[in-house]
């Protein structure tokens, strides 16, 4: 079964001054969509996901991270939530393989904005399975092989980029990914 795909990062030195700044350092890092021609959105919580947002603006694409960061500064606040809604391109089978645009989403928290878990960058990476073997067999392995590429060089440059603290990729049911990714694999080449 499909499980959502995260990516949460703890940045060290992060508060309520220095949110934004690594929320634009995340946006410039990230390789947003080529091929998706609709819009992207911007939304603005306050205090927690139950109050409607402050702000929702759509994003032409494409993606331009100072407008986003422009339009996040007029609500900047440590209750604050920041999130874009937008696409990357991956490869998917629907019903041939195509690269083709994929929906993110990624969140910034400010540390007084009530929520779940306490990391303070989210990635929301779609579902899991296009990062698994399975469906199309061997003549997919190669098109997965370059999602999984994708999402490994964007962890990897999170990394350079930021202060990472401590990161998790992490599923919707709280399975390690990278244990389950291994596990297809060698189910793949039994």
């Amino acid at each position: 079964m499909a499980d959502r795909l995260y990516l949460s990062c703890w940045i060290r030195g992060f508060g309520a001054m220095s949110m934004l700044r690594h929320y634009e350092k995340v946006l410039q890092l990230f390789p947003f969509s080529k091929l998706k021609r609709t819009d992207s959105a911007f939304r603005v919580y306050a205090i927690e996901y139950s109050e409607p947002p402050l702000i929702e603006v759509p994003v032409a694409a494409p993606v331009n991270p100072t407008s986003v960061i422009d339009s996040a500064k007029e609500f900047q606040n440590a209750d604050a939530c920041y999130e874009l809604d937008a696409a990357w391109d991956l490869w998917t089978l629907d019903p041939e393989w195509k690269l083709a645009p994929s929906r993110v989403l990624i969140s910034c928290y400010g540390p007084e904005f009530s929520r779940e878990t306490d990391e303070h960058l989210r990635i929301e990476f779609g579902l899991d399975e296009q990062f698994l073997p399975g469906p199309g067999g061997p003549d997919g392995m190669p098109m997965i092989r370059a999602n999984i590429q994708s999402l490994l060089r964007l962890v990897h440059d999170l990394d350079d980029r930021l202060r990472v603290d401590r990161r998790q990729l992490w599923s919707e049911s709280g399975e390690n990914f990278a244990e389950r990714l291994e596990a297809a694999l060698r189910q793949f080449k039994e």
